[in-house]
């Protein structure tokens, strides 16, 4: 057996019997989060155990078919060695990839969040698409939505909108749609037909709890006005839109589309809530600014994720290569292709960094 595979499997033991140990510990339960976390990794690992355990079983029987043969076996246990040694190989590649933890965030629920970039007035019309767009892709995949906030633009777009969307792996199918997204296409407001280019951006944040995020009433600034969204003509009337700002991060969150302050008061803290989580995701992961802001960069032209080009009917994803029909699939919530491509190319990434940090010193 190869040494490299040999190590996983002693990696693959060690973290079940701490697992184990962990899952027998009787004050587990009293904790919320560690409870959550030690059953999510035994789930997200119970494939690599099982696998690890056919491994040692293959194992085992080619060392007895081994000795067997030591001691001048016949052709059936050369057989069987052959066919136990057929099985481990078999097995490896499975379990290097099984062992690749998903990212923990994948099962959350998130929030999407669309802002008019470069553009004017057709940026805000194609950030109005990419709310279509996600909506139906979210739909389409059987996970909930709920519009959280909305602003009109004048012509019939949005300037900025967020969505939650809730369901099982809500994140992970989303996560890949953040970044600057680019259009190209003339405005129905273009007379002389020339091609334009505008850009949206989008923000997706994995939902906190209250456990995951403590926030000290202290540090929260709130206030309220009157709301001026499309809340109905009791909306204007009265209070009701919340303002709160974080004070020690000076993060500030608006929601104004309920004529409930109280409800609009508690889907600004979710929002709130996702950003700060967002926030200490991105310490944790040593990066240089907050995830949310690396995924929007600018919002300017040359910076871009994707493209959709109407005049040659085509969406192309910039970060895998590839290129699906617009109006046939995109615009009708089918981003299937390209999340799935996305997907992929984050499970390969990941595996080369497991292999990396495996590999002997």
């Amino acid at each position: 057996m190869s040494a490299d595979v040999a190590r996983l499997i002693e990696q693959i033991v060690r973290t079940r019997e701490e697992l184990t140990e962990a899952l027998a510990d009787p004050d587990l339960p009293a904790d919320r989060a560690r409870y959550a976390a030690v059953n999510k990794r035994w789930s997200d690992l119970a494939e690599a155990f099982e696998l690890a355990a056919r491994w040692e079983d293959a194992a085992g029987r080619a060392a007895e078919a081994e000795e067997l043969l030591a001691d001048g076996g016949d052709d059936d246990v050369r057989a069987l060695l052959r066919d136990a040694r057929e099985e481990m190989e078999d097995l490896a590649p499975r379990i290097r990839e099984a062992m690749v933890e998903p990212d923990p965030d994948d099962d959350r629920d998130t929030l999407v969040e669309i802002r008019a970039a470069a553009g004017g007035d057709e940026a805000a019309l194609f950030a109005r698409d990419l709310l279509d767009i996600n909506t139906r892709y979210a739909e389409s995949r059987g996970l909930r939505v709920e519009l959280m906030s909305a602003t009109d633009s004048d012509a019939g777009g949005v300037r900025d909108a967020t969505i939650a969307v809730k369901g099982p792996g809500a994140y992970a199918v989303f996560k890949h749609e953040a970044g600057v997204h680019r259009v190209q296409r003339v405005p129905a407001t273009e007379s002389q037909g020339r091609l334009h280019t505008s850009t949206a951006t989008v923000a997706v944040l994995p939902e906190a709890e209250d456990v995951d995020v403590r926030i000290d009433p202290g540090d929260v600034k709130r206030e309220v006005f009157r709301s001026s969204g499309p809340g109905g003509q009791s909306v204007n009337t009265t209070d009701s839109a919340v303002r709160l700002t974080h004070l020690p991060t000076n993060i500030v969150v608006s929601m104004q589309d309920e004529k409930s302050q109280l409800q609009n008061y508690e889907r600004a803290m979710r929002v709130l809530r996702a950003r700060l989580y967002e926030r200490a995701r991105a310490e944790q992961e040593a990066e240089v600014s907050a995830a949310r802001r690396s995924q929007l960069g600018t919002g300017e032209r040359a910076e871009k994720v994707r493209t959709y080009n109407y005049p040659q009917n085509r969406v192309t994803d910039h970060r895998v290569g590839v290129t699906v029909p617009l109006r046939e699939q995109v615009l009708v919530g089918n981003l299937a292709p390209l999340t799935d491509a996305l997907a992929a190319e984050e499970r390969r990434r990941r595996l080369e960094e497991h292999a990396a940090a495996e590999a002997p010193a």
